[in-house]
């Protein structure tokens, strides 16, 4: 059992959906999307803009707004909601000094109006950052890439039924298995792109007045796969060693893809989760290990709920 509803000029509409409703959340950089068809008539008056939620079987599921409108020769209107990580993607420029990544976020959502959730510490602090014409979404993640720079956690930004929430991707692990049985089919991939077994960053050295260098590398992999370099500058103030290490330890495995569709729906998973993928006999290996979930694509009709996975892990 689910229910629509889009509330418009003091009145709320119960929305009854033609056909399937979709549900789509990414790991990083998208908002939360929901699309449904609903045919019109002359009692359903709706706009872009107004507030949308989606409860199915008395559980909150999705919260945002109308975003567009598409409608055809049979009267059916076809709906795109949007949750609030859609206003990220606009543009600004931001001065600041001694903030965590976490209060980055904060600053940002009073700026604009957005509601804000559960926002976990980051707890390293930023010493002064300037980001001109900018995405909000590029000014946050530059604030967490700096983040995991230093502390080597990685954290997902996320709308929990119209609140922004900041969680470490370690807390984001779900009891949710998926294998054989509960899927329809699977598409896996290996693949060195964006491998790197050797890490070259430079900075500047004012007392020198030269470059300093650091690397890392696996000498091991460098020999079986040649050298897949990562280069970057860094700034004066970055743990250039310490970004070094962080950068190999992360990205010197082979990339395993694993795209899988129709499997039993589960509403807690969502971008940025974690779930337990138990496939015996993949192509070069056997895979039971929590794999990242980098997007998910519910689909709700009747009383049937499937999900279509992206996800991906290192190992």
């Amino acid at each position: 059992m689910y229910n629509i509803y889009i509330q418009n000029k003091g009145k709320i509409y119960d929305i009854k959906a033609e056909g399937s409703i979709t549900w789509t959340t990414e790991q990083k950089g998208s908002p939360g999307k929901l699309n449904f068809n609903v045919i019109k008539d002359k009692n359903l008056d709706f706009a872009e803009g107004n507030p949308v939620k989606f409860i199915r079987d008395g559980e909150n599921v999705f919260f945002g707004y109308v975003w567009d409108k598409t409608r055809d020769k049979e009267q059916i209107i076809s709906v795109t909601c949007y949750d609030q990580l859609r206003y990220l993607k606009y543009k600004d420029t931001y001065v600041y000094k001694a903030k965590k990544a976490s209060e980055v976020i904060s600053m940002i959502a009073k700026d604009f109006n957005l509601k804000l959730g559960n926002i976990e510490n980051t707890s390293y602090v930023i010493q002064k950052r300037i980001r001109d014409n900018m995405t909000l979404f590029d000014i946050i993640y530059d604030a967490l890439d700096l983040t995991f720079d230093n502390t080597k956690k990685l954290y997902t930004l996320y709308d929990e039924f119209g609140k922004l929430t900041l969680k470490n991707l370690e807390s984001m692990r779900l009891n949710c298995i998926v294998d054989y049985d509960s899927v329809c089919d699977f598409n896996y991939k290996t693949t060195l792109d964006d491998v790197y077994n050797k890490v070259k960053l430079v900075k500047e050295n004012k007392d020198t007045k030269k470059r300093d260098v650091f690397i890392a590398q696996d000498s091991s992999k460098m020999n079986k796969w040649g050298v897949l370099q990562y280069f970057d500058k860094v700034n004066e103030k970055v743990n250039a060693k310490a970004k070094a290490d962080a950068l190999l330890e992360l990205y010197s495995s082979v990339n395993r893809k694993l795209s899988i569709t129709k499997a039993i729906g589960d509403i807690r998973v969502r971008g940025g989760s974690s779930i337990l993928v138990n496939f015996k006999d993949i192509g070069d290996i056997s895979i039971k290990n929590f794999m990242l979930v980098d997007k998910v694509v519910h689909t709700f009709s009747d009383n049937e709920h499937f999900m279509d996975l992206d996800v991906k892990g290192r190992m």
